[in-house]
């Protein structure tokens, strides 16, 4: 959620923000209006327990008929005081979903705009010249490294089976992004997959895109679609300790996403499935240090990249396109040379104190007073990669050459059909 304080002192603000998300900056009044009638509920009740309280001391003192009078006034009191607890919860109630309506306020320098309108920062590397090139499909049947049709027959569309080599590169991918993230001062985690709906709600997931989350309906428990939901919940309710830096997590998890309304897009191989592996490197900040991570966590993203030798380029998303959470957001898409474009590989967003606000995430400043935190995360290495990695490393011959970073962790610098 934003911070109230922001929406008060500075509504225009948060209407920008609206209007560069492409959403409803009638929102804004709708929370400040909420915000003063809780507010006024609050000063209610409180007026009317306080004179409940002088009334009882009166009644202590109090004898005969004037007790009996003070008695019944009491009475009378205790049902307004009832009547304004509810008021108050009501509006309370009514407050906190306005606050839940509004998306993080988005960064300056953030382009306005959709899924179009990105603006490109850098391009790192050259497309290959490749006469005909095959398709990451293509390759891996041939190599022996992807079923897609057994996966299907298995679990439906979208799901297929990692195999022989594909299991060994995906895995080696993945051992490469944990070894360098605990490199560069990351804790690895295996996180559950499996959440509560106040952890799911308090990342941001359960918004404009609910529809892609697997909902366990008997047991009340959401299949996360990355493991930046378990790590921001790791710290929730808590105050931490931050007086030594970041707190910096890896989680390496499975991911399910239902891919709802994307059907007739990418439903060809690996690009677009509904189960997929990940290296998430997440961080806990002071708000003042969370500008200056994001950075890192693009340099540790572009090192990743670095490793697996791939052409790519880094993009600013349009505020349309950052997700409720987000208050900016860089992807680095690499070039896929059968669809003679970039695709997202990575993606790093600055949460600024969006998520730890409504997972009430704190650590103490320097006069010992709690604050709310500051959240980021970033792709560290996920199954999509091997889709870049086979198309812009295929052979004449049918062969893949890894290159020598990553070979080190498969095991294999040549994958040859079977």
């Amino acid at each position: 959620m934003i911070d109230l304080k922001i929406l008060r002192e500075s509504p225009d603000l948060v209407r920008a923000s609206q209007r560069t998300r492409g959403e409803d900056p009638g929102l804004v009044d709708a929370l400040l209006d909420a915000d003063s009638a809780r507010r006024a509920a609050i000063v209610d009740a409180d007026r009317l327990r306080s004179e409940q309280k002088a009334l009882g001391k009166q009644v202590g003192k109090a004898q005969g008929e004037e007790k009996t009078a003070l008695l019944a006034q009491g009475k009378e009191l205790a049902e307004q005081v009832k009547a304004a607890v509810a008021r108050q919860s009501a509006a309370d109630e009514a407050a906190t979903e306005a606050h839940r309506a509004i998306s993080n306020l988005v960064q300056d320098g953030a382009p306005a705009g959709g899924e179009d309108d990105y603006v490109v920062l850098d391009h790192v590397g050259t497309p290959p010249e490749i006469a005909d090139p095959k398709d990451h499909l293509e390759l891996g049947e041939s190599l022996g490294l992807l079923d897609m049709e057994r996966g299907a027959k298995v679990s439906g569309s979208r799901f297929y089976f990692l195999t022989g080599q594909g299991a060994l590169l995906q895995l080696g991918l993945l051992n490469m992004a944990a070894q360098k993230a605990v490199a560069n001062g990351f804790t690895l985690m295996i996180p559950p997959v499996l959440v509560r709906p106040e952890i799911m709600g308090g990342t941001g997931f359960l918004g404009a895109h609910a529809d892609e989350i697997y909902h366990l309906e008997d047991d009340d428990l959401y299949l996360v679609g990355t493991s930046e939901v378990p790590l921001a919940g790791y710290h929730s309710d808590e105050i931490i300790d931050l007086a030594d830096g970041p707190k910096r997590y890896a989680g390496w998890s499975s991911c399910f996403r239902r891919e709802a309304g994307s059907y007739g897009k990418d439903t060809r191989g690996i690009i677009r499935v509904h189960q997929f592996d990940k290296v998430e490197g997440f961080i806990y900040c002071k708000p003042e240090d969370a500008a200056s991570e994001h950075q890192k966590l693009l340099a540790w993203e572009k090192e990743m990249l670095a490793a697996i030798d791939v052409p790519y380029r880094v993009i600013d998303v349009a505020g349309g396109d950052l997700g409720s959470s987000a208050a900016r957001k860089f992807d680095c898409e690499a070039w896929v040379p059968t669809q003679n474009t970039y695709r997202e590989l990575t993606s790093t967003s600055n949460c600024t104190t969006f998520q730890a606000r409504r997972l009430s995430i704190r650590y103490r400043d320097e006069h010992g007073k709690p604050q709310v935190a500051a959240t980021l995360n970033g792709t560290l290495a996920t199954t999509r990669w091997i889709v870049a990695i086979l198309e812009n490393h295929q052979q004449p011959d049918g062969s893949v050459i890894l290159p020598p970073e990553l070979a080190r962790f498969v095991g294999t610098d040549h994958l040859t059909p079977k």
